[in-house]
């Protein structure tokens, strides 16, 4: 059978939850099969604003997953591994909202589950959609050299994130995107603060095996928040504000009068189209949705989406993160000794 609409299920409808459940509506030829949440009255609130089938009751998940071509998983982080273990055996095409778990020990279990099972997932990192990111990606992409990239993430301290420190919380979109710009990390060094047994602020400085550098800061104790990028390379220096969604270039120009040299320096300023990330993010696992199921007619030739980040992706970041809490929890309880 030969159909257009692409049926995606939805676990977890808090915060974000709803943001997807929003931008899913949105999006032509997707069809929400269906939403389930442990929050009963917000369910039902959801269900009806919306209009979509609500789940009651986890134990027909199963019967669910088998009248859909994917399902979205944007539940606490400590519940993503149990989540993609339950539906892993019933749906090929997962997403899940980063990180892709909690621990590095069962981030390992899902890779391997997925090579196993031939699974299709897309783990949540937003900020790959970002309109700024592409146009900064490209600009990367076409400088002979990158010496450094600084990231700077800050937020305010929330009641909603409560199961997980700054580092999974804000600190690995940074990661992610500082693996994306610069590959692989030679090595990793950190500090932070810990508060009540939880790391609210953190540095960490990546070694590249290219010989570039990322430095990266995450803070939930600051009132500003803030999202900005910047970056040297050999012929340029960039900024990046992910809010204001504005990228400056500023180059170097040489002007030779006689024998006399005047270096000045010429700033500009990239146009970037507003576009809503969640949306272009959703879009591709509709897509990959739809080239993975038999019920649709998709051509096999189209090229490999290289923005979609898959479970490895999930898994080399969660990596970097462990490595940066290991040195901060180490180093905070020898502080405290």
């Amino acid at each position: 059978m030969d159909r257009k609409i692409v049926k995606i299920g939805l676990l977890g409808i808090g915060k974000m939850g709803q943001n997807h459940l929003r931008n899913l509506n949105l999006l032509k030829n997707v069809e929400v099969s269906f939403i389930y949440d442990v929050n009963k009255e917000l369910l039902e609130k959801s269900a009806k604003e919306f209009d979509v089938y609500a789940l009651q009751d986890e134990s027909e998940l199963e019967n669910a997953l088998q009248n859909s071509d994917g399902v979205i998983i944007v539940t606490p982080t400590f519940t993503h591994f149990d989540y993609i273990q339950k539906v892993s055996d019933h749906i090929k095409n997962i997403f899940v909202e980063k990180p892709l778990t909690d621990t590095l020990d069962t981030t390992q279990i899902i890779v391997d589950a997925a090579r196993n099972k031939n699974l299709c997932i897309q783990v949540g990192f937003i900020e790959r959609y970002n309109p700024a990111i592409a146009a900064l990606r490209e600009l990367l992409k076409n400088s002979p050299r990158i010496f450094s990239v600084d990231f700077v993430r800050t937020n305010k301290m929330s009641n909603r994130i409560t199961d997980v420190d700054v580092v999974m919380d804000l600190m690995i979109h940074d990661i992610d995107l500082s693996l994306l710009f610069n590959g692989e990390a030679r090595e990793v060094q950190a500090h932070g603060v810990v508060i009540n047994g939880m790391i609210e602020y953190a540095r960490a400085i990546i070694t590249h095996k290219n010989g570039a550098f990322s430095t990266i800061t995450a803070s939930r104790i600051t009132e500003k928040r803030i999202r900005q990028i910047t970056a040297t390379c050999e012929d340029m220096y960039i900024d990046c504000n992910l809010l204001s969604k504005e990228v400056l270039i500023n180059k170097q120009t040489i002007e030779q009068h006689l024998h006399n040299i005047s270096i000045s320096s010429r700033s500009e300023s990239i146009e970037v189209r507003p576009q809503e990330a969640l949306l272009l993010e959703l879009l591709d696992f509709s897509n990959m949705c739809r080239a993975n199921s038999k019920d649709f007619q998709v051509s096999n030739t189209a090229p490999k989406n290289e923005i979609a980040p898959n479970e490895i992706d999930g898994q080399n970041a969660m990596k970097i993160a462990n490595q940066i809490q290991n040195i901060i929890y180490t180093t905070h309880t020898k502080g405290i000794q």
